[in-house]
Formats: C-alpha cells, structure tokens, sequence
C-alpha cells in the first residue's frame, strides 16, 4: 500500500484535482437527503471534496477524519476545526451522532475482511436512525476502461477486491443498513497514460506486483513498448452505494 503521509504533498495533482472532487461531492450529495444537517467523512484526505459539501449545501455541518498526520493536517487548513486523526475502525464519536456518512475511495484499501466491517459497523454505529451511509465500492474495476493499458495488465496477479459491491452489501445489512440507492462520476483527469501507469508500477501502486517483485519487470516492459506513451486513456467513473438506516 502506498504511504499517505508521503502521497500528501501530490496526492490532489496526481488524481484529477477540483474537476474529479466537483464530480465526486455531487454524486454524494445526490444521494444524502436534503434534510440532513450533519455529515461525517470517514478517510477526508486532504479534504478537497469534504470542503465542497457545505459548499454545495448550505446549512451541512461536516466533519472529517483520516488516520494519515500529512492528509490530516491540510484537511484540516481547508476545513479549521472539523477534521481530526482517527483510526476508521475506532471513529471519536458518539452513537447517532450524523445524519450521513461518507467513506469515499478508503474501502478498497482494506486488505483484512475484518478492518472493512469494522469501518462500516462504525459508520453505521455513528448514523442516526433515517440517515444514509455512502461509500465507494470495487474502486478497482472502475479503472478497467477497455484500453490498451488494461490489455497489458489483464494477466496481472489477480488482487483482493475488498469493497466488492456484494461483500459490502452484507457488511452494511449485518447492522441494519438497507439499500438507498447507488450513483456514478467521472474521475477526471484520472484516465492512465502508459507512462504514468509505469510510474505507478514503480512507486507500489499495484498491490500484487510490488517493487521488486519478479514480474514487475515483465509488465514495465510491456507498458513502455504501448504507443503514445503520454496520451491520458478514458477516465474512469467511480459507483457510490447508499444504505439507509432505519427509523
């Protein structure tokens, strides 16, 4: 897995900066009532897409949380005095503290089944009866647009899918959570170049073919014989799930 404190600095520029957090903050607000008052966003980052629910919503309360101190610290500058450190399996907050809860692009990081149902049982725990829980789901498969790059890496050593939509499902039914709808959006400025894709090889970006491992070698070389080294391929469109949890 990469290192977030490390990633801090780049991580905005590197993932499609506003246009992708705009498109990601609608498809969330599209999904949370709009009479919610209080939302929570499990996993901020560096808060580029936290800050634009009350934006987008006047009169939403947010708060965030993230357990990287880099991602924490510039959430924190964009959002002074509602963002603080915390583990995701053990959230700070009381029962029914928030009318929804977002866990965007964190559950696909998840490599032990028992961290994702600890998040979403503590997701759950901190949502108010009628309000809604929002996350990601199979964030991997969302980068598989058909292209020559994902030709090349089709045979790849096959990783976990943690945030599948149906090992989700369960985990959210398991403390009462109920379907509540489900949305898209753009990842833009995220469609890979087979250069960038190189780098992301490099740097540990695919979870089963680390640096250093014996078939890196194989799939760089594959990668820097593609043309049009530096041409972005399609960008990718991400799913959000909603629960609900009842009355």
């Amino acid at each position: 897995m990469l290192d977030y404190d490390e990633e801090a600095e780049r991580y905005d520029a590197l993932r499609g900066g506003e246009p992708r957090a705009a498109a990601a903050a609608e498809a969330v607000l599209s999904l949370v009532p709009r009479q919610a008052r209080s939302l929570l966003d499990v996993a901020c980052g560096t808060g580029i897409v936290t800050r634009l629910f009350p934006a987008s919503r006047p009169g939403l309360r947010v708060a965030g949380v993230d357990l990287s101190t880099s991602m924490t610290v510039r959430a924190a500058a964009r959002l002074p005095g509602a963002v603080v450190r915390a583990d995701s399996r053990r959230l700070p907050f009381r029962d029914a503290r928030f009318d929804a809860v977002v866990s965007v692009w964190l559950l696909h990081l998840l490599t032990d089944p028992a961290d994702v149902r600890a998040v979403v049982a503590e997701c759950a725990r901190v949502l108010r009866p009628g309000g809604v829980y929002v996350t990601t789901v199979h964030k991997g498969l969302s980068h598989n647009v058909g292209s020559d790059i994902d030709a090349v890496l089709a045979d790849r050593p096959p990783s976990p899918v943690p945030d599948a939509p149906a090992t989700i499902a369960a985990c959210a039914a398991g403390h009462g959570l109920v379907p509540a709808g489900e949305a898209r959006f753009r990842g833009h400025g995220q469609g890979r170049s087979p250069r960038r894709t190189l780098d992301d090889l490099r740097r540990g970006w695919f979870v089963t073919l680390p640096p250093g491992h014996p078939l890196a070698d194989r799939f760089a070389a594959r990668l820097t014989a593609l043309p049009d080294q530096h041409r972005p391929r399609p960008d990718p469109v991400f799913t959000l799930h909603a629960f609900r949890k009842p009355e």
